[in-house]
């Protein structure tokens, strides 16, 4: 294996690792304050740092000029504003677990997508790689689904962010960013944090809140490993191929199943083995064709 794809896998495995720590992190901060809230910190802090940082520290990061605000806004819109606002939301209603799992469904309207606005021929070994992934999902939350309490409310606004990050991906992966990866991920999380503000302003009370320890130990760990590092792989992993970095999703509800029993109490069943062996033999098929 050559050094970039050893670079590749490495990157995958710890962007997945990390983006499957979100849900775990969100059910501990809405306990502490309404999820527009815990959203809106975290946005605006991690925001204004990473900016910040690309052009206090660094200095010499560009300014996007008009065309890339536009774009900004749009990706900002889909992949922080829809997406994590709409994720933490359905938080408040659906188990950790079944928050996980909906980072698995990705891949599929990823793909779907790409076929339609990128015009990328889907391989036989993406499909069935897909297939197979997807069905050892299923198999792995079995347990956990026929557990979890979920109101129908919740499902769906978990489904519409899964559908919005999709088309994120996708649109991010149209254009050829001049913008360093800092740069575009600090605008996009900051705009997407301004885009959510409203919301949060309108429907929110304020002096029910609670801002304790672990609201803030909640909203550290969703900026630094989540919104800082592991949306960095992201973009790296996109770049190089949008739909190949999609299959990286399939490993984040087995990782979301060890940090919910860890944390939460949640069971890991044979069910679970049997469906984590069927998602890494998916994912391997699948990488075979790209």
């Amino acid at each position: 294996m050559t050094t970039s794809r050893t670079n590749q896998l490495l990157a995958g495995i710890v962007f997945a690792m990390l983006w499957a720590s979100a849900s775990a992190a969100t059910k501990f901060g809405v306990l502490s304050v309404s999820p527009l809230v815990l959203a809106q910190v975290r946005f605006m802090i991690a925001g204004v740092g990473m900016l910040g940082y690309a052009y206090l520290v660094q200095k010499e990061s560009p300014v996007p000029n008009r065309t890339e605000f536009g774009r900004l806004t749009i990706f900002a819109l889909l992949n922080t504003t829809i997406y994590l606002g709409g994720f933490v939301l359905a938080l408040k209603q659906v188990s950790a677990g079944i928050g996980s799992l909906s980072t698995a469904t990705n891949p599929l309207f990823i793909t779907l997508m790409s076929a339609v606005w990128l015009r990328r021929k889907l391989r036989w070994q993406e499909g069935a790689g897909l297939a197979l992934g997807l069905l050892g999902v299923v198999v792995a939350t079995i347990p956990l689904l026929a557990d979890a309490h979920a109101t129908v409310q919740g499902l769906l606004i978990l489904l519409g962010s899964m559908i919005s990050v999709s088309a994120a991906t996708v649109y991010y992966a149209r254009y050829d960013w001049r913008l360093p990866p800092l740069v575009i991920n600090g605008w996009q999380v900051f705009l997407g944090g301004l885009l959510l503000l409203p919301f949060t302003l309108l429907t929110t009370d304020f002096a029910t809140q609670h801002y304790d320890l672990r609201f803030w130990t909640s909203v550290g760990w969703l900026i630094i490993p989540v919104s800082v590092v592991a949306l960095q792989l992201w973009f790296r992993l996109v770049r190089a191929d949008a739909v190949r970095a999609s299959l990286w999703l399939f490993l984040c509800p087995i990782f979301g199943f060890a940090y919910s029993a860890a944390l939460l109490g949640e069971p890991i069943t044979w069910l679970t083995v049997v469906g984590t062996a069927l998602v890494i033999g998916g994912l391997g098929l699948a990488r075979r064709g790209v």
